[in-house]
């Protein structure tokens, strides 16, 4: 184990007992450790967490999760619903009809995750005034720096944009 001491804040009283305070720090490379990474890895990506959001309505077939998840491809969507599968949180239940239908649902497990969520995207839709507004301050001020340099190449990369048909936290 690896251990990282803190010192006193400044302005702080000492309190003799409390003068070595450690904290102790897990092994990265700990089997523990690399599981829960891939883990994070799998629920915290950004095609995983619509999935889950999504399915928690109810099942939902593939190409109606494909229409709803704008910007996923075909291939996308297979890798992270086996994904899901693989790791427990979504059952695939093939129907036997012509064509033949692949529905898919959120398990037990899945649905606690869902539980984890949606607080999360209840506090996106309380706060997506704000962070708008602040997006555009922060594009204002790159836009208007001296040197001409922005902070960022493109300060919306990566950012979720709403698009009209994208799924979102929102109902």
């Amino acid at each position: 184990m690896r251990y990282r001491g803190y010192g006193p804040q400044e302005g702080t009283d000492l309190i003799p007992e409390h003068i070595q305070v450690t904290v102790e720090l897990p092994d990265p490379s700990s089997p523990d450790c690399r599981a829960v990474n891939s883990i994070l890895a799998r629920v915290g990506d950004k095609w995983s967490i619509l999935i889950i959001v999504l399915l928690g309505d109810g099942p939902k077939r593939f190409n109606e999760i494909r229409r709803t998840v704008s910007g996923i491809s075909q291939r996308m969507l297979t890798l992270t619903l086996r994904g899901l599968v693989r790791d427990g949180l979504v059952t695939r239940t093939v129907v036997p009809t012509t064509p033949p239908r692949v529905d898919y649902e959120l398990t037990k497990l899945g649905s606690t995750l869902w539980e984890a969520v949606e607080p999360v995207c209840s506090w996106a839709r309380g706060h997506v005034n704000e962070i708008l507004s602040s997006r555009e301050q922060f594009n204002e001020k790159a836009e208007n720096k001296p040197d001409g340099m922005s902070y960022l190449a493109d300060s919306t990369e990566g950012a979720a944009e709403a698009r009209p048909g994208s799924l979102s936290c929102c109902p």
